[in-house]
């Protein structure tokens, strides 16, 4: 009877994964005699002989059973069939008939494939070869440079004796320089590539490493089963990676970046990965400084930081400034800070230069300077003039540019543009504009973005959702570059500020703090700081914010589109009694209102702004002009009013007759609420806040009192409620006045915020004394905090809010 076949174990794994250990720990379970079986040591014929003659009572142990010869992997083979018992390991890669031949004959046995260690067995590794309890960060570390191969493990962990995480260490090193002197030149070659850990297509790969491509599957599998990539992909593992890059002295290093870079040009793919592989190998030639200036042409839009650096070194290549002037201006202008650039005549063939000159010149809020520089200009610059012919009033250029050639999304940007005399026609169109330019962004300095000229309509529109929809999408999509993005975000604010949300828009303010900007958004910030004081009735902000944008208002540069940030400066120009000086200005705009014609809902704009200033300054005589123009316009051209622009002429309306005394509290209460709805809910609290000053009944004072409050939002509810606490002797308006005298504020600044005059408030203020006795300042404050006691604070805690009405 033939003896029973012993069942054989194969042990599969990558170098490095623990094969000799495995199968050591195999060997030294079996009960008698093991021949190892190395190979290399002793001729092919004296093994198999051995093989030959060997029985089931000896166990055959052949480790790397992948570099064995060819004979003796047929003697293995016949002696598995024989049932000799037997330990086999080998590479993953089957890549011989020999080899195969014996993986057939011990088919029948045991595999054990080797996985890579997880964390857990990569702590319990380093615990044995250190003798101390690793903990988990260090163990995390390693498992990751590792991919838990057990042998770069025992590389890395004579480190850790110090608590070091390094990713490459001595023995690394010196392991990584015994596999690389027996490997073959090629593998040598392509493990140094991708030891770069660059994402290179196959043909770049190959021509970098010096191969064929038909060659790189197979130098790829020897590098894999050589345990080098990590288990996810054909990615190197990060220590062998680094080790690979240190061991090589810097000259190879440069060898290996420049014949990357010299793939990458050759394949023609991205210019910026070959810069950064010349940059890594410190190339100053020729080609170098051409594939710097690719680079910096290729990110100039999308990254324009980045592409002023690639000219940058470009120009230390020895390129000529001059011919990358263009590009460079491009990128300068996306970040905010334009330049001039000395170029000789005929340097900017394209008049590339001529449409960032008119680019800039919008950002710095002068419209009618960039429309002339856009019109001068190659294709597309007439159609991005458009915008900013119709922002000055120049219809009949502006139509004649939106015929010339353009990129499509440009083309429905100039359209939505003509259309801006109509807010409620020219919103659709303007989002419409936006889509088109999200899709394709076209490869120019945009003057400004549909999403900024769409949000301007539509709160002229009173449309504050669709407004900060544009608003975010411009800020998600980086639309326009780093200078948009700073525009987007005060427009965010502008837009809150306008429909009451004063904490969030001052957030939005202090974004841009301390930004150095352009022009036009220089305005934009003043009007919004302004806006914000006025709300909070701080003087003192207030005339910050004048004397800061005064000198950019006296160039006398707006256009259409600021014109409500144009409100709110006048009317604090007015607070400070300063309104005369923005005059021109005001002047200005109705000019551009009527060179297009005197669309009906820009009149109604600048005719609401002389009834603001006349309100102001307490004008009745003015306040009745402008109501009367306004009360006309609804009379003779409401078909082509929006909702906005009828609520604003109602309330002009309630306006003049409160300036008369002659006050309907239905009537104004259901004026102000109507501004509230369209997204003025300020504009609306003012209305109500006056009537209630000037109306005789108690009762319907406090009824208009409370609806002011309430149109301004929560801040001024908690306001309303600390006037509400009992004070002693002081009535609901004394302790109001009293809050605002603990806050520091002046008689003036009280009569500003409470829609009072100074020496109504100098009345409050001797009658407060009176009562509480106080004959002293001093005496007044002591007296005031006892009296008020807790509602003081809240008092001054509302204030603060700019929540009083």
């Amino acid at each position: 009877m033939p003896p029973p076949r012993r069942t054989a174990t194969t042990v599969v794994g990558v170098d490095g994964s623990g094969r000799s250990h495995r199968l050591a720990g195999l060997a030294a379970t079996f009960p008698g005699p093991v021949l190892d079986l190395p190979g290399r040591h002793e001729p092919a014929r004296v093994w198999a002989d051995r093989l030959a003659t060997a029985t089931h009572e000896t166990l055959i142990v052949a480790d790397d059973a992948h570099r064995l010869p060819g004979a003796v992997l047929c003697e293995l083979a016949a002696a598995a069939r024989r049932g000799v018992p037997m330990l086999v390991a080998r590479r993953p890669t089957i890549d011989r008939p020999e080899l195969a031949e014996l993986d057939e004959a011990v088919a029948g046995g045991a595999t054990v494939v080797l996985e890579p260690l997880d964390v857990a067995g990569v702590a319990g590794l380093l615990g044995r070869l250190t003798g101390r309890r690793v903990p988990v960060s260090e163990a995390a570390h390693v498992h990751t440079v590792s991919a838990g191969r057990p042998a770069l493990v025992a590389a890395l962990a004579a480190d850790l004796q110090d608590g070091q995480h390094r990713t490459v260490t001595p023995a690394l090193v010196a392991r990584i320089q015994r596999h690389l002197a027996r490997s073959p030149g090629p593998v040598t070659g392509l493990a140094r590539v991708l030891a770069l850990r660059v994402e290179l297509a196959d043909e770049v790969l190959a021509a970098a490493a010096g191969i064929a491509v038909a060659e790189l599957a197979v130098l790829m599998r020897e590098l894999r089963d050589s345990g080098w990539f990590t288990e996810a992909g054909e990615t190197l593992v990060p220590a062998v990676a680094a080790a690979i890059r240190q061991e090589a002295s810097p000259a190879e290093r440069r060898r290996v970046h420049d014949a990357v870079a010299t793939a990458l040009v050759a394949a023609r793919t991205s210019a910026v990965l070959a810069a950064e592989q010349l940059r890594a190998a410190q190339a100053r030639t020729a080609s170098a400084a051409a594939v710097y200036r690719r680079a910096g042409e290729q990110l100039r839009f999308t990254r324009p930081a980045e592409a002023l650096a690639w000219f940058d070194d470009a120009a230390a290549c020895g390129v000529e400034p001059s011919g990358m002037a263009a590009s460079r201006a491009e990128a300068a202008a996306l970040l905010g800070h334009p330049h001039s650039p000395d170029v000789p005549p005929g340097a900017d063939p394209e008049g590339r230069l001529t449409l960032v000159a008119g680019a800039v010149a919008a950002h710095e809020g002068r419209a009618g300077r960039a429309a002339d520089a856009l019109l001068a200009a190659i294709a597309p610059g007439p159609v991005l003039a458009v915008p900013a012919l119709v922002a000055v009033g120049r219809l009949g250029p502006a139509r004649a540019a939106a015929r010339t050639p353009a990129p499509a999304s440009l083309l429905r940007l100039a359209e939505a543009a003509l259309a801006t005399g109509h807010p409620a026609r020219a919103l659709p169109l303007l989002i419409e504009a936006a889509e088109a330019v999200e899709r394709a962004a076209p490869a120019v300095v945009l003057p400004d973005t549909p999403h900024a000229l769409g949000a301007l309509v539509a709160v002229t529109a009173g449309d504050q959702v669709t407004a900060e929809a544009l608003l975010h999408r411009a800020l998600s999509t980086t639309v326009g570059g780093p200078v948009s993005a700073v525009r987007h975000r005060l427009l965010l604010a502008w837009v809150r500020l306008r429909a009451g949300r004063y904490d969030t828009a001052a957030e939005e303010l202090d974004r841009s703090a301390d930004v150095a900007l352009p022009g036009r958004e220089a305005l934009l910030r003043a009007a919004l700081g302004a806006g914000l004081a006025r709300r909070r009735g701080d003087l003192a902000r207030m005339r910050q914010c004048w004397t800061g944008v005064e000198p950019i208002l006296a160039r006398g540069a707006v256009d259409l589109l600021q014109i409500e940030a144009v409100e709110e400066l006048v009317i604090t120009a007015a607070r400070l009694r300063g309104h005369r000086r923005i005059e021109p200005v005001l002047g200005r705009l109705e000019q551009i209102v009527a060179d297009l014609g005197a669309p009906p809902a820009w009149l109604v704009s600048t005719y609401w702004i002389r009834l603001q200033v006349a309100v102001v300054l307490e004008e009745p005589a003015a306040a009745e002009r402008g109501a009367g123009a306004l009360l006309g316009l609804a009379r003779d051209a409401v078909a082509e009013l929006g909702d906005r622009q009828l609520a604003q002429c109602a309330a002009a309306g309630m306006w003049a007759a409160v300036l008369r005394d002659e006050i309907e509290v239905p009537a104004v209460l259901a004026a102000t609420t109507r501004l509230a709805e369209v997204e003025l809910p300020w504009e609306g609290s003012r209305l109500a806040g006056q009537a209630a000053l000037r109306v005789t009944d108690p009762v319907a004072a406090r009824r208009l009192l409370e609806h002011a409050r309430a149109l301004t939002g929560p801040a001024a509810e908690d306001a309303t409620r600390a006037e509400r606490r009992p004070a002693g002797l002081l009535s609901v308006r004394e302790q109001t006045v009293a809050r605002l005298v603990l806050a520091g504020r002046t008689h003036r600044e009280i009569g500003a915020q409470l829609y009072i005059s100074a020496k109504t408030v100098e009345h409050h203020v001797a009658r407060i004394r009176a009562k509480l006795g106080a004959d002293s300042r001093a005496e007044l404050v002591a007296a005031l905090h006892e009296a008020l006691g807790a509602g003081a604070a809240d008092g001054r805690l509302a204030d603060s809010r700019g929540a009083i009405p």
